[in-house]
């Protein structure tokens, strides 16, 4: 894959700085609140409606891994966010390992960075 042509399953470009923000809610999450780990725990938090965001990578192979999480977000009418690398949530959660998706379920001390997060989510959605 071109480093220029995004999967499919991406509908909007996520910034930088909001691609930052997002891991770090995930490091402030998962020391203080509750993280789910990984696409299968992340799609029962979305189905379950507990997930507050859920982040997804855009270096998935293959992409059908996670192709479904937007989906259900959109349905749910959880916020979620494209970050560049898989490598990036894993350790961002505490794990040696990289992982496609996380759900965060309680932001604890990242609660204030998790509201500007969604807010501006929701802004670049409706712009998208």
């Amino acid at each position: 894959m071109t480093p220029d042509k995004k999967p499919y399953y991406i509908k909007f470009e996520t910034p930088k700085e909001v691609s930052e923000a997002a891991y770090e809610v995930l490091r402030q999450a998962s020391r203080t609140g509750k993280v789910r780990k990984g696409t299968n725990e992340s799609t029962k938090a979305i189905e379950r409606g507990l997930a507050k965001l859920v982040v997804i990578a855009e270096d998935v192979t293959p992409p059908e891994v996670v192709a479904h999480l937007p989906i259900l977000c959109d349905e749910r009418k959880i916020p979620y966010v494209f970050v560049p690398s898989k490598d990036q949530i894993g350790p961002a959660i505490g794990i040696d390992v990289s992982t496609a998706a996380a759900a965060v379920l309680e932001a604890g001390e990242g609660s204030q960075i998790l509201e500007q997060v969604t807010q501006e989510l929701s802004r670049l959605k409706k712009a998208a």
